[in-house]
């Protein structure tokens, strides 16, 4: 079906009375209180650590048959389902919108190069195929990062939504590209592969410092342009942030710093994380990666820092002293108790994403064992800092829906003793 084509009128009543659902689910008196939480809690007031359920990896297991078949109804449906499903079936702290969000449509090819990737015959799965496997071969092939705003296509979608639905709800525009767009050693083995990413830190130090001096100024180039184009939106109210968290914040500014009130990065959450140096060592680290986040932070207001790789070897040496970090990612493969001290007394929230295993890996649903492991994390942080806990990455179910929201009423309830 072409998308120019006209949207049925069955998709058109069909999405209108989800949206309906929705702004009364946002405007049910329970998520103004999760806004005064949310907000508490990112200026490290918190009154009980916050709790998240995030249901992207697994959403084929719980959401209905779509009934929309229109390349404009179809992500609609799918979008307004996945709220008021997550709302009715799990009930974690997340804050139903009031809005229906339209993503800029953002793309570059970063340092001037395409990057080659060969997908899984199967699931998600990619190889990367490396475009040099030397910086001596490679460094000559770079330069400026083509950035491209897709302006058309972007209004001729806000207007398909707003059509349907935008005297129901605000159709707002929102930057997604910005969530994950400075995260420099992901784009450095996009180009060259992780393998010959770790060879070049010992075979070519000199040229490894040159790339990743490259890496920072073409990433702040990138925020420089996002702000030029206005595409840099305040993201203090319900905007995703990091790896699973949420903005909520009275901090930042309620207006852009900017020439003509035009939003800067400096206004906003930022998120930073280097998955990909989970192997080398603190010292090696320090020298070779740390400069460049160091850097990006700072064009930041606030900075969640983290996925899921484990910080605390990273910490005393380099992370300890990212500028304006607020939040910190403690996976499951971190250590808790080493991360907990090391917070004490700062200004940074321990983000805590529990092992998907409970959930995720068989239908049965451990309940003591699951309440032990939570437990654990609520002792560990208790009288240290603040926490919050963000359930990622369990991607199947295994036809036992109930056992989420029952491993968001444990956490909750176990979380409303940690202060």
């Amino acid at each position: 079906m072409d998308s120019d084509s006209p949207v049925p009128k069955n998709e058109i009543e069909f999405l209108r009375d989800l949206a309906k659902k929705q702004l009364e689910y946002a405007n049910l008196p329970i998520m103004a209180e999760r806004k005064r939480l949310w907000t508490l809690h990112n200026r490290l007031e918190g009154e009980r650590p916050m709790v998240v359920m995030e249901e992207d990896s697994f959403d084929r297991d719980f959401l209905p048959k779509p009934i929309c078949t229109h390349p404009v109804s179809r992500p609609m449906e799918w979008l307004l389902n996945k709220v008021t499903c997550a709302h009715e079936l799990f009930d974690d702290d997340k804050v139903v919108p009031d809005f229906y969000p339209i993503p800029y449509s953002i793309n570059m090819d970063f340092l001037g190069v395409k990057e080659k990737k060969t997908k899984a015959s199967e699931g998600e799965g990619f190889h990367i195929e490396p475009l040099f496997e030397t910086l001596e071969e490679g460094l000559p092939m770079l330069g400026q990062s083509g950035l491209y705003y897709h302006k058309e296509e972007t209004e001729k979608y806000r207007k398909a939504v707003t059509d349907i639905l935008g005297d129901i709800m605000p159709v707002v525009p929102k930057n997604y590209f910005y969530w994950w767009c400075t995260i420099p050693t992901q784009y450095v083995i996009n180009i060259m592969g992780m393998e010959n990413m770790y060879c070049s830190m010992m075979t070519e130090a000199e040229d490894f410092h040159k790339l990743m001096d490259l890496v920072t100024k073409e990433l702040i180039r990138l925020l420089r342009w996002q702000e030029d184009e206005g595409l840099v939106i305040l993201n203090s109210g319900n905007d995703y942030i990091g790896s699973g968290s949420f903005c909520f914040s009275d901090e930042l500014p309620s207006r852009g710093s900017g020439d003509g009130g035009r939003v800067l990065s400096k206004d906003t959450w930022g998120h930073l994380d280097s998955q990909e140096s989970v192997g080398i060592s603190p010292q090696m680290f320090d020298e070779f990666i740390y400069p460049c986040y160091e850097a990006l932070a700072k064009e930041y207001a606030f900075v969640y820092y983290g996925c899921c790789e484990p910080v605390h070897a990273y910490w005393d040496r380099s992370l300890c002293r990212l500028p304006n970090l607020r939040k910190i990612s403690i996976s499951a493969w971190c250590d808790e108790e080493f991360m907990a001290e090391r917070l004490k007394g700062r200004k940074v929230i321990y983000s805590r994403k529990p092992s998907p295993n409970f959930i995720g890996i068989k239908a049965e649903f451990d309940e003591e064992a699951f309440r032990a492991y939570i437990q654990k994390t609520v002792n560990t942080i208790k009288g240290h800092c603040k926490g919050e806990f963000i359930f990622r990455d369990i991607y199947a179910l295994h036809g036992n829906i109930g056992k989420v929201r029952k491993a968001v009423e444990i956490t909750r309830s176990i979380a409303e003793t940690a202060y």
